[in-house]
């Protein structure tokens, strides 16, 4: 928060370490994937989205701290923040964590299940901190309440004044932490209480009910269908052919990013994978960006003898920057030889480690051409391949 009162940015903690028990399964939902992307993945690209972010954190539970770093592959975010048994425990150990931030400057808190919170509502919670020290994003009560006894209807509940509130939630550093300290693990529900328990008024912002929180299955299959209303999926195609180098050489032959064994290897400027390149072709179709070489020129000496893992990394990155997530990878590898079913699963393994996809989005075969032209003839290999990638409207 600058001198004069106007607020410049805020910083943002998630708080992501919950098992999520009334969801099911094993997963933890913010593990789970829906549109391409993990719950988790959909909440911090759209909070990266919103204008006047700072910085970002995550608490999560470090028991699944390979899922996590899966989820934020390509986004350049701090260490996570290891969660406690409950929710304040693991506020306040962010809180602690946190060396760059002033008593005076603005930190939303914001649940990792809430993956639609809109830009507008966030410039609106800021502009209810100019003249508040904590704000919550919220929506008026609106169906009828009453309370129940013996799962018969009992006494209605006057709905008047009451509100439901979302996140994120907005405060005062300085206010949260020392709210955070005087609760002494109490276990509250969330951070406004804490604040109000200081004797520090939060003011209600009216939210979207579009805001939800993913906590059910229902919730989940609304949440399918918000994202489906939002999006588009587009298609992209991707072609790649590289020649036999001589066999002496001595250059391994690369292929969806492994070595596969053979007495030649393929001629090409980087590695020439050429089954990395068709796909990172079709990717970058997929999103309108051109072809591999406008990115990755083979006249550029950077990308001289380079893993071609490393393209198609950079065109995933392109993908997250542009709000899009992939749905599904198909290859085509055209070749007499290798044989390519020995290594199938291994290269399917890599291409998903690559990507960050699950295996069962990706698909890779092989065939031949019945010993017709260049690739029948054994002079190298060809491979193609078709990507679909869902995309904001």
């Amino acid at each position: 928060m600058s001198t004069n009162g106007k607020i410049d940015g805020f910083h943002v903690i998630v708080a992501a370490a919950g098992r999520g028990s009334r969801f099911g399964g094993d997963t933890p939902k913010q593990y789970c994937s829906f549109g391409g992307k993990t719950l988790l993945r959909h909440t911090l690209d759209n909070i990266l989205s919103w204008p006047g972010v700072l910085s970002l954190r995550v608490i999560i539970d470090p028991e699944y701290a390979d899922s996590y770093q899966k989820s934020v592959s390509g986004l350049d975010l701090p260490d996570y923040i290891t969660g406690g048994s409950e929710r304040n425990i693991s506020i306040n150990n962010a809180l602690n964590s946190i060396s760059n931030v002033k008593d005076e400057d603005i930190i939303f808190i914001h649940d990792a299940a809430r993956p639609f919170t809109k830009a507008a509502d966030i410039t609106a919670l800021l502009n209810a901190l100019q003249d508040n020290r904590a704000a919550t994003l919220a929506t008026p009560v609106s169906d009828t309440l009453r309370k129940s006894s013996a799962d018969k209807a009992g006494d209605i509940v006057d709905r008047n004044g009451l509100w439901a509130l979302q996140t994120p939630q907005a405060f005062r550093f300085g206010d949260l932490k020392k709210a955070h300290e005087a609760a002494e693990n109490k276990p509250y529900t969330d951070d406004t209480s804490l604040v109000s328990a200081l004797g520090i008024e939060v003011a209600l912002v009216e939210g979207a009910r579009s805001n939800i929180k993913i906590t059910t299955q229902d919730d989940w299959d609304m949440a399918e269908a918000l994202l489906n209303q939002n999006t588009r999926i587009a298609t992209g195609t991707g072609f790649d052919v590289h020649a036999f180098e001589d066999a002496s050489s001595g250059k391994p032959l690369m292929l969806c990013g492994i070595a596969v064994e053979h007495e030649r290897a393929l001629v090409g400027h980087s590695d020439a994978d050429v089954g990395l390149h068709a796909i990172t072709d079709a990717l970058l179709g997929a999103i309108g960006a051109g072809d591999i070489g406008t990115h990755f020129p083979p006249s550029d000496p950077t990308f001289k003898d380079m893993d071609s893992a490393i393209f198609l990394e950079k065109t995933m990155n392109m993908i997250a920057e542009k709000g899009g997530a992939v749905h599904n990878i198909d290859l085509t590898l055209i070749c007499e030889a290798p044989k390519i079913g020995p290594y199938r699963d291994k290269m399917l393994a890599r291409v998903a480690a690559i990507t960050g996809l699950d295996q069962a989005r990706i698909n890779i075969k092989a065939t031949t051409t019945e010993k017709l032209g260049f690739t029948g003839r054994g002079e190298g290999i060809a491979a193609q391949s078709i990507a679909t990638v869902q995309l904001p409207v």
